[in-house]
Order: C-alpha cells, then sequence, then structure tokens
C-alpha cells in the first residue's frame, strides 16, 4: 500500500464525512473513466457520443470530468443506445 491509500485510510477512519465524501468522488471517477473508455472504444467525441444518445454534449462532458453523479436511467439509456449493457453489482 503506498503513502497516499495510508494516509485516505488514516483520514476515513477519523472522520466519517471525509469517507462518506471519498466514497462519493471515488463512483463519480469510475463512473467517469468507465464513459471516457467506451466512447474511446466507440471512436467517437463527446459530441458524436452525445448525438448518438440523444444527450446534450455538455451531459456526456459533466459525466466524464466527474462533476455529475449521473443517475442509472442515464447510464442505462447510454448502455442500450450504444448496444451495450450496463451492469451494476455490489461487492
Amino acid at each position: 500500500m503506498g503513502k497516499i491509500d495510508e494516509l485516505i485510510n488514516k483520514k476515513k477512519a477519523e472522520s466519517a464525512i471525509f469517507a462518506t465524501e471519498y466514497e462519493k468522488e471515488a463512483q463519480r471517477l469510475d463512473i467517469a473513466i468507465a464513459l471516457t473508455q467506451l466512447r474511446k472504444e466507440l471512436g467517437l467525441t463527446q459530441r458524436e457520443l452525445a448525438e448518438k444518445v440523444g444527450k446534450p454534449q455538455s451531459t456526456i462532458a459533466r459525466i466524464e470530468n466527474g462533476s455529475m453523479n449521473p443517475s442509472l436511467t442515464i447510464l442505462h439509456e447510454i448502455a442500450t443506445k450504444v448496444g451495450k449493457e450496463l451492469h451494476v453489482e455490489f461487492k
């Protein structure tokens, strides 16, 4: 485990608020990375993906930069319109 991981774990143990906020950010980052990878896999720009799924380009950009926490409905719509399945799992 690296020093940053140790620091994060320490802060999470010390503060429930930090732990909650950290998990929210981690979730947004995971979604951002997944959507960016999907878009690149499809060979599309943000604008092209937005047009394909019927969403504004700004929505795609906000999801990809982590400033938007998209609903499962939005993620399902994106997946369906590009011929993919959306999987959600509990670990």
